[in-house]
């Protein structure tokens, strides 16, 4: 449990830092372009509201505009030119652009004429259209922004590795702070499974010894009905003492399980036969069905236990002359168990998930006076399940219908 508590905290400290870190580079990335390309689109306006001649240093147009925008005029490469169905593409005016040619020229010139575009982009140049000399022609002005949208590029390239970079990092400094963070909380955990263990074993003494003492009673009193309900609440207490032992050693790695191949199929359907004879004779049916073909690497003993304990629990605890349903089948690399049957009283989302705790009983109805248990069993089966890989959960699947399906890794 607590180690699934910091994988979460690992996963929501992670997604929170890296959504953070992306979307500031996202947005640095956004603000720089939409900059950028207000400075193009406005050097263009200029440039083409001058019929695509660069402006004076004494227009005041020129004069009025900041050293920054004075530069970029100054520093900007362009060119103009005009298209008419006569003529075609020719180009007109001066041409401060190096590293096109005119016959380059022509051909964007003829582009920007075929989309019918009044402004646009046709690669790295910015190009706007406006009226020429006659109704036929169109004279177009052609700005590169090759450089500036390359500074663009290199930013989202640079900022990307930075922010993948950062995400790493994130990701090793919180993986070791979260083992950090939850470490007085498994030193907590671990001496609460000891004491559970040794104080399990240091009951077993007197139990025996109670035992014992109402075996000599009985001898002088076999009749007494004292003697035969201390017998009795000497047995759940062993009983109790043996199961809370069991699951402390399967959570500490103290029990050891003999892994090897297991047909599970097999395997369900002999344990669960004198659970569906038990239950026939509540009242209730129980259908098995489970197939032949699937194996698992498992622990035969942990796994029997497993199925016992589902299948006790729920003829335990299914509603009056209801029907039970055992599957076992094969979903993509699992082999998936479901335990159904019907309950007097639908269980919420947080009972369901509650379930599998120590000594959780879900309503009233799961006292101990009117069902023999502990609440311990379903911890034990999901202590089982995740020491095989695997998965427990319980849902409503109907109105009135409680499943509990095992998930369990098949054999290769």
């Amino acid at each position: 449990m607590i180690e699934k508590l910091r994988k979460r905290f690992f996963r929501i400290a992670l997604i929170a830092m890296s959504a953070a870190m992306i979307l500031v580079t996202a947005a640095i990335n956004v603000i720089n372009w939409l900059d950028v390309r207000a400075e193009l689109r406005e050097t263009l306006a200029m440039l083409a509201e001058n019929e695509g001649r660069p402006l004076e240093d004494r227009d005041p147009r020129f004069q009025n505009r900041s050293r920054h925008e004075r530069n970029l005029i100054i520093e900007s490469s362009f060119f103009s030119g005009t298209w008419s169905e006569q003529e075609g593409a020719v180009l007109r005016g001066p041409v401060r652009e190096v590293t096109t040619s005119s016959e380059e020229a022509q051909a964007l010139i003829a582009s920007a004429a075929a989309s019918g575009k009044e402004e646009g982009r046709i690669g790295d140049y910015l190009f706007r259209r406006a009226a020429g000399r006659t109704e036929e022609e169109s004279r177009y002005t052609f700005l590169n922004g090759e450089t500036r949208l390359s500074e663009v590029r290199h930013l989202i390239i640079f900022s990307a590795a930075a922010c993948l970079g950062s995400v790493l990092l994130v990701m090793i400094a919180v993986s070791r702070f979260s083992r950090r963070a939850v470490e007085p909380i498994l030193k907590n955990e671990r001496q609460q499974k000891q004491f559970i263990t040794d104080a399990s074993h240091e009951l077993k003494t007197p139990l025996t010894v109670i035992s014992a003492n109402m075996d000599v009673l009985s001898l002088d009193t076999p009749d007494n009905p004292w003697i035969r309900s201390t017998r009795k609440q000497v047995s759940q207490m062993r009983r109790l003492v043996d199961e809370m032992v069991y699951l402390s050693r399967l959570e500490e790695g103290g029990q050891p399980l003999e892994m090897k191949p297991v047909s599970l199929g097999p395997l369900i359907a002999d344990t669960a036969e004198p659970f569906a004879a038990m239950a026939e004779f509540q009242g209730r049916q129980m259908e098995i069905r489970v197939p032949e073909e699937l194996r698992i690497i498992g622990d035969e003993a942990a796994l029997q236990r497993l199925v016992s304990t589902l299948c006790d629990n729920a003829v335990k605890y299914a509603a009056p002359e209801g029907t039970i349903r055992l599957e076992a089948r094969a979903d993509a690399s699992k082999a998936e168990l479901i335990l159904e049957n019907a309950v007097s009283e639908p269980l919420t989302p947080e009972q369901c998930e509650r379930l599998f705790q120590r000594f959780y009983r879900a309503d009233p109805s799961r006292s101990k006076e009117k069902q023999s248990g502990f609440g311990i069993g379903l911890a034990i089966a999901a202590a089982i399940a995740e020491k095989h890989g695997g998965t427990i959960r319980a849902e409503m699947t109907g109105p009135s219908t409680l499943a509990i399906i095992c998930r369990l890794p098949l054999a290769s």
